[in-house]
């Protein structure tokens, strides 16, 4: 089965698909290792681990697609990737489709903002006319060549203009051909299941640390009627506070042996990432 075919499978079933974030390649493989069965490529995070910037559209697509390649070629989950706004016009989003599509992506995340973007929690988001994005949205349906390569399709309208017009988009979005729907900033339970009990296709949460949706539970989400979760910026956090905490350490010790205990160690570092196999294949392979 390929993995486009069985992200569609697992988004398909009544468990709800657990996909954490992950701002790097080291990051998907530690999301893989612990046993997730998809992993989801962060705009917010590749913005900020490439650049060392905020998520405010700086990518370009060149770059993104440099990332998520290296995402598919590390891991053996789906990799769904982020894709902004989609680099462009309707024409633009096409072949953003088919280079993410030719890369091994199992599922794109197209937005419906203004560009240059924001991320999906901070104020000042726009977006565009809902005509503007149902081309897109068109366009990508056309683009695609595998019917499995899945489409998500991003409303960043609730913040700025309420829940009812984020509604209109989402079901505009469904009728264009979306096969996902991520109703982005919700900003209350009530919210969530309402939007649940009306959309007919797949449903994606975001659950943002700090950010203007109710962090729920994977159990809880799947009850409202979600049928995949992101955590975005989980780990780039984690990573964020754990570094600081290191380099705290050393300056203020002068070595990182009190930290230690905190560490992979060397050995399970080189399992991680496959040190074994590339010896293995070195020893048949290299004469």
């Amino acid at each position: 089965m390929s993995l486009r075919k069985e992200l569609k499978k697992l988004i398909e079933q009544d468990e709800i698909l657990v996909a954490p974030g992950a701002h790097d390649v080291l990051t998907a493989k530690v999301i893989e290792r612990a046993g997730f069965h998809a992993v989801y490529m962060t705009g917010y995070g590749q913005a900020a681990s490439s650049l060392g910037k905020p998520d405010v559209g700086l990518l370009t697509l060149t770059e993104m697609l440099d990332r998520a390649s290296k995402f598919v070629s590390a891991v053996k989950i789906p990799v769904i990737a982020d894709a902004d706004t989609g680099f462009g016009n309707a024409l633009g989003v096409m072949r953003t489709v088919e280079l993410y599509e030719r890369a091994g992506i199992a599922a794109i995340q197209l937005e419906d903002q203004v560009a240059p973007k924001r991320c999906g929690h901070m104020l000042g988001r726009e977006v565009v006319p809902i005509e503007e994005m149902v081309g897109k949205i068109e366009a990508a349906k056309e683009a695609r060549v595998d019917d499995d390569f899945l489409i998500i399709a991003r409303t960043d309208a609730r913040t700025n203009y309420g829940f009812d017009d984020a509604m209109k988009r989402c079901k505009a979005y469904v009728a264009a051909g979306a096969d996902i729907i991520f109703l982005e900033s919700l900003e209350s339970v009530e919210e969530m299941k309402q939007m649940n009990d009306e959309i007919k296709v797949p449903t994606l949460a975001n659950m943002v640390e700090g950010g203007r949706t109710p962090l729920c539970n994977c159990k809880q989400l799947e009850e409202l009627g979600y049928s995949i979760v992101i955590w975005p910026t989980s780990s780039t956090y984690v990573t964020a506070f754990m570094m600081t905490e290191l380099m705290n350490e050393l300056k203020n010790t002068g070595t990182t042996t009190g930290f230690v205990d905190k560490m992979i160690n060397f050995e399970e570092f080189n399992t991680l990432i496959g040190l074994d196999e590339y010896n293995e294949m070195g020893k048949k392979f290299i004469r």
